[in-house]
């Protein structure tokens, strides 16, 4: 839970994922799916080695300008253990490898493509977030 959360700033951080998508598609024609990006720049080395690694240096140096320009980290508070953050990132994980994409690549970039795979993998992972966020909140207790 983001305890200083602030809608502006969400918005800020979602019109900079778009126009970082948009600006790599249009100067280089790539597709800004996180996961494709990492997962060719370590699983197939070769050619798209330094766009890809300067991506990832990108992705890691973010949370760096946001303490440069806040002068603080954000406060976050998980409630999760270790054993269900493991669990729920290697689902994560497999869902991406199974959808052939993640999150930002489908609901960011495919559904900025008009693609019909995108479409059905959105509606699916929203589906079940919305459904997850419904039980935990009012059906599921722990």
């Amino acid at each position: 839970m983001i305890t200083d959360w602030n809608p502006w700033q969400a918005l800020a951080g979602g019109g900079l994922i778009g126009l970082s998508a948009a600006f790599l598609l249009l100067s280089d024609g790539k597709i800004a799916g996180v996961s494709g990006i990492v997962g060719r720049l370590f699983l197939a080395p070769g050619e798209g080695t330094v766009w890809r690694a300067a991506f990832l240096a990108g992705l890691l140096g973010g949370p760096l300008l946001f303490v440069a320009f806040a002068g603080h980290w954000p406060e976050i508070a998980i409630d999760a253990s270790w054993p269900v953050l493991l669990a729920a990132g290697l689902l994560v994980g497999a869902g991406t490898r199974l959808g052939h994409g993640c999150t930002s690549g489908h609901g960011v970039c495919g559904l900025a493509r008009l693609s019909p795979r995108s479409m059905v993998a959105v509606a699916a992972f929203m589906t079940a977030a919305i459904l997850t966020v419904f039980l935990i909140r009012h059906g599921v207790r722990s």
